[in-house]
């Protein structure tokens, strides 16, 4: 008997391992592609038969029987349950974009929405000095922030947006980064997931098996959106674990946003977040962790003690019980506020704005932007030419008395009145100009950094004495409910707006300045929409051939889903 020498032993084991290892391989590939044809199989037939809906940002229609694009109001149904959709504001733009047609896309949340109204928010300002500084230039200022999201729908937003032919993206965002989907105060998304895993969700919740999934196991539940008051339990402190995720998921999502827009050939202006410093007193506070019981009690004696001589108008003694209660405890959000606010009295501006940002930082019920953020907005200008910042916390405080922001430039902590606004617009027209093709500056008028006033501004988006208080009604409606009931300056706030709402109208004039604007602008539908809403009470047929001039597109509903009726 012979008996095979080693070497050829050693070959035929190694034959027989790599038919084995490519069996295993052929048996592991098998196991992933077959659930994956099975599941894109399944997928293609529940869009034949129609069951689910498209989740991109824009969808087909027609406007005035042209083929066109337009908002889809189910963009965001992959990040909030059912009776909680957040919907974006009616637009439309041609499905082949005109030549010569500078397209700017405004992303972001509430505040690049417009809040309380989007006929005056900056992106409208934008557009009118846009439009007024080169009036034979053609531009699509196309806002497609929705209220109540953060980066992580904005990038997915991004990603289908760059198939549009963007020439500008406009990136206002970081106010609802913590109760926005997938933050730690959000009652709606599971926030306790990794990067890669709440972008796997998104994809999955955006096919139609992720919807039909979600809508079985989901049953016949909704719910109801109500705004700010759904967090009220959902408190973080400024060193919370789970901010260190908010602001890791944050950086990354907004690079990502930069790298997509960038790679479509688009330019890229960011903003900083702009908040109210100094009449916005905290939503919420919370003593720092491990302080003790007689900590506490000593801290409570000296804070209560402040107060009553703050309220009596001794302000520099309440400073000293204040920043004896800060030895125990500097993170109370609304004891550092109280000591701002008694600084600004004493005439250290300063160091009440340094406190002021100190109790935004430290407020619990993270509503506005804080510092870091910023920061990491800051970080995302570099070498690239195609990227550019403006910093609008910057802005608005060289605007405001001590450079500390309040509201004289805010309805309440993050939403901008009409000046704010205006000012935020001016500060990106002047970074959109630079950036403006040789060939639309031909069209220019003016000279230099010529930009439209505010008075003509309000005037061409027909911000009427009536529309004024109208705005102002509605903020002081959400002042009346927590968390603003909860805040420490609340009556004061509510006194001032109401001063402010109390004001004798002119029905005729206001009527002859829509008239005016509409006639500068035809085609501005969102003046025919708020236009048809004054007309409705004393001319109905005349509010219907205005609201019907609203349409944002063929087949829309009259009233759609800007405003509804007063």
């Amino acid at each position: 008997m012979t008996v095979p020498a080693g070497p050829e032993i050693t070959e035929e084991v190694a034959t027989l391992r790599s038919r084995q290892w490519r069996r295993g391989v052929a048996i592991s590939a098998t196991a992933i592609l077959v659930p994956v044809l099975l599941l894109a199989v399944v997928e293609v037939a529940l869009r034949v038969c129609g069951v689910g809906i498209p989740t991109g940002a824009m969808r087909p229609c027609t406007d005035q029987g042209r083929p066109a694009y337009c908002d889809n109001r189910f963009f965001a149904a992959p990040f909030f349950p059912p009776g909680m959709l957040r919907e974006p504001r009616p637009y439309v733009i041609p499905a082949s974009k005109p030549p010569g047609t500078y397209r700017i896309f405004v992303l972001g949340e509430s505040v690049a929405w417009g809040d309380p109204d989007p006929t005056y928010g900056f992106a409208r300002y934008l557009e009118v000095m846009l439009r007024q500084r080169f009036p034979l230039a053609k531009f699509e200022v196309i806002n497609t922030s929705i209220t109540a999201i953060n980066s992580h729908a904005l990038l997915p937003m991004t990603e289908d947006l760059v198939h549009y032919q963007p020439d500008l993206f406009v990136i206002y965002t970081g106010s609802t980064e913590v109760v926005g989907p997938f933050g730690p105060e959000t009652t709606s998304t599971p926030w306790d997931l990794s990067r890669p895993a709440i972008r796997a969700r998104i994809f999955f919740n955006s096919t139609r098996l992720g919807q039909l999934v979600g809508k079985m196991a989901g049953g016949s539940q909704t719910n109801q959106w109500r705004g700010m008051e759904m967090f009220l339990e959902r408190q973080f402190r400024a060193d919370s674990p789970q901010m260190k995720r908010v602001y890791e998921n944050f950086a990354a999502n907004m690079r990502d946003i930069v790298a997509v827009a960038r790679r479509s050939g688009a330019q890229v202006l960011i903003s900083t977040v702009a908040t109210n410093l100094k009449d916005c007193a905290p939503f919420a506070s919370l003593h720092r962790q491990g302080i003790g019981q007689d900590e506490l009690r000593s801290w409570d004696g000296l804070v209560q003690r402040g107060a009553f001589l703050e309220s009596g108008g001794s302000h520099a003694e309440a400073l000293k019980l204040y920043l004896s209660a800060a030895d125990i405890d500097p993170q109370y959000a609304e004891l550092q506020y109280r000591i701002a606010r008694c600084l600004w009295v004493l005439g250290d501006f300063a160091g009440a704005r340094e406190h002021f940002i100190r109790a935004q930082d430290l407020d619990t019920l993270r509503f506005r932007a804080d510092s870091r953020i910023n920061e990491i907005i800051r970080s995302l200008t570099s070498a690239d030419s195609g990227v550019a910042l403006v910093e609008a916390d910057a802005v608005l405080a060289g605007e405001s008395v001590h450079q500390v922001p309040g509201s004289d430039l805010f309805y309440e902590h993050v939403h901008m009145n009409p000046r704010g606004n205006y000012l935020l617009a001016r500060a990106l027209f002047h970074q959109v100009a630079g950036r403006l093709p040789p060939q639309l500056w031909r069209s220019a008028v003016g000279n230099g950094d010529d930009v439209a006033s505010q008075q003509d501004c309000d005037r061409l988006l027909a911000f009427t004495p009536y529309d004024r208080a109208r705005v102002d009604g509605l903020i002081l409606s959400k002042l009346q409910r927590p968390p603003f009931t909860n805040q420490l300056n609340h009556a004061e706030e509510v006194l001032r707006l109401k001063s402010e709402t109390e004001v004798s109208l002119d029905y005729g004039e206001i009527v002859a300045e829509y008239q005016w604007a509409i006639r500068q602008n035809p085609q501005d539908r969102l003046l025919h929409l708020n236009f048809g809403f004054l007309l409705h009470r004393y001319e109905p047929a005349a509010a219907e051939k205005e609201l019907r001039a609203a349409l944002p597109y063929d087949n829309a509903p009259v009233l759609c889903n800007w405003r509804k009726f007063d």
